[in-house]
């Protein structure tokens, strides 16, 4: 069993610098201490917040970048991409009429990261 996932959860990106935070919007009514995420969570600069800045070369402004610096690698700013639900969320656990959002889900950037979550946000609510 794995851990509820609520607002102030910890997240990373595989390509990010720094940990995010995971803000869930008070919308679904399911509190765990602090509203419940579900797999919809999702939305870029609304749920998702930017991880400091971004080494993937998929993303235009860090491939500008290095192309500018004669092939260094050079970070830009993160701006997330992320058009697809968190997977798999929990089978058996509706919230909002959606799957909950536990700690073992993972979410996908357009960039190439994989977003996991690192702190579910709180420690005593479990989900299957």
């Amino acid at each position: 069993m794995g851990l509820l996932v609520c607002t102030g959860a910890m997240i990373q990106c595989s390509f990010g610098v720094a940990p995010s935070s995971l803000m869930v919007l008070p919308q679904n009514r399911v509190l765990a201490t602090m509203p419940a995420a579900n797999i919809m969570d999702n939305k870029p600069f609304v749920n998702i917040l930017p991880f400091g800045m971004c080494t993937s070369m998929a993303n235009p402004a860090v491939a500008s970048a290095t192309a500018a610096a004669l092939g260094v690698l050079t970070p830009m700013p993160c701006t997330p991409v992320t058009p697809a639900p968190w997977a798999p969320g929990s089978p058996k656990v509706l919230i909002g009429n959606m799957p909950a959002l536990n700690n073992s889900s993972k979410l996908m950037c357009a960039y190439g990261g994989v977003i996991q979550i690192t702190n579910a946000g709180q420690s005593k609510t479990m989900v299957p």
